[in-house]
């Protein structure tokens, strides 16, 4: 857990074509303004919604663009609007996984438009947090063309019968924590023998196996058993394969990652007479656990001015992973950050941060280390650093990462502060 602290003191062109856009048009309905006494615009509106992030995590912030490419709304001006008069602001409509509607807003930046002629094409951008999984769709919504000359005027565009879908993104949800561990009563035993097997976090009433393990493969070391309300498992494994070398527990038909503790070690001692003259040397390799350290909790950010507002970079403090349990599951490391308060209670949210991890494993480690995708942490969390599943994995790892906090303009100066709490499975 660490603490995040910051201080505050010529025409649009289109923009690129991204995979996956669609240009729809669709019969629109444009109301200018009373003052400008002319009749109502009836006619097709061209459009086109792009993002940045077609496939966001749940909890990552997606940048969308709305451009009107063209538009029934003519000048309401009287005469000539002149260059940089005219303002777009807009809504964007989610529905499927996620439903809501995204405000969107474009710079005051335009060509000159005569008089009665239709206005310029625009672009408005906004934001909006993914809050669940699946596929999310994004048709355009209804549309103002502010102009300010000579008076401040708008004109209020809206669909007829609804926009068609002009963009898609697929959200995939953020990776969850497995608690499972198991732990034996002895680390060694002659054949037959029956260890005392003690396993935690497992789904209350589940049904969970209990095996023998060779490396990545099952012994034929098994025994059934049910986790009590508290999601612990009590058994004793009778030990007959020479060949196991480890135990673990799990829910469902086969250990897997997500419902599966890791290994416990477990050495077979074969208690058969030894030829005369001859000694038998045994050893045992015994598991360490996963754990972190950290250097530092307070972690200051840089100052940005009031009323620009701006980027207030800053570092986490470095993140050791050392990972000795010698088994076949990988770990994940997650952040999440709270919103941050200052003076009066004034917060800026927690989703105006952002990262770009880094992750180095040490030489000998026999585990790769991944570091997390850049973007906003948030308090659904996001992904700092993982190892994937293997036969055998384990290693040290060094993980770090650059923050920034975007502050809004004119946020009350003083000290804002946060938590960013990072856990490890």
């Amino acid at each position: 857990m660490a603490v995040l602290a910051a201080a505050t003191g010529g025409a649009l062109s289109a923009p690129a074509a991204a995979e996956g856009e669609s240009v729809v048009t669709f019969p629109t309905h444009c109301l200018p303004p009373q003052e400008a006494g002319l009749p109502p615009a009836d006619g097709p509106t061209t459009a086109r919604i792009t993002v940045d992030n077609p496939a966001p995590r749940v909890g990552d912030t997606v940048t969308v663009t709305y451009q009107v490419i063209a538009t029934p709304a003519v000048n309401p001006a009287g005469g000539e609007l002149p260059a940089d008069a005219l303002t777009p602001t807009g809504r964007i409509l989610l529905a499927g996984a996620q439903s809501g509607e995204v405000t969107v807003v474009g710079a005051q930046r335009n060509d000159p438009v005569l008089a009665g002629a239709p206005l310029p094409a625009v672009t408005m951008t906004g934001t909006f947090t993914v809050t669940a999984p699946g596929e999310i769709t994004l048709a355009p919504g209804a549309y103002t063309l502010h102009t300010s000359h000579p008076l401040d005027l708008d004109t209020v565009c809206t669909a007829d019968a609804g926009a068609p879908v002009s963009e898609r993104l697929t959200a995939t949800p953020l990776p969850t924590a497995n608690l499972r561990s198991v732990l034996l009563a002895a680390a060694h035993g002659k054949p037959g023998d029956k260890v005392k097997v003690t396993a935690a976090g497992f789904t209350p009433g589940a049904a969970v196996t209990v095996a023998g393990r060779a490396g990545a493969a099952e012994t034929a070391d098994r025994v059934a058993a049910a986790a009590d309300e508290l999601g612990v498992v009590r058994a004793e494994l009778p030990v007959t394969d020479k060949a196991t070398t480890a135990v673990v527990a799990y829910e469902g038909a086969a250990w897997t990652a997500g419902q599966g503790s890791g290994p416990a070690a477990y050495t077979v001692i074969d208690a058969a007479p030894l030829p005369p003259g001859t000694q038998k040397l045994s050893a045992t390799v015994e598991p360490g656990a996963l754990g972190m350290t950290q250097t530092g909790e307070d972690i200051a950010l840089g100052a940005v001015s009031y009323g620009d507002g701006g980027a207030a970079p800053g570092r986490i403090g470095t993140v050791t992973v050392k990972d000795a349990r010698g088994g076949p599951a990988g770990w994940s490391l997650i952040g999440k950050v709270t919103d941050f308060t200052g003076p009066g209670g004034v917060r800026i949210p927690g989703a105006s941060l952002s990262w770009t991890p880094s992750c180095t494993a040490a030489a000998g480690s026999p585990s790769p280390c991944t570091p997390g995708s850049a973007g906003v942490v948030g308090q659904d969390g996001a992904v700092l650093a993982s190892t994937p599943d293997a036969p055998l994995v384990g290693g040290t790892f060094t993980v770090d990462a650059t923050v920034t906090l975007q502050v809004p303009a004119y946020t009350p100066p003083g000290a804002y502060t946060s938590v960013l709490t990072l856990t490890l499975s």
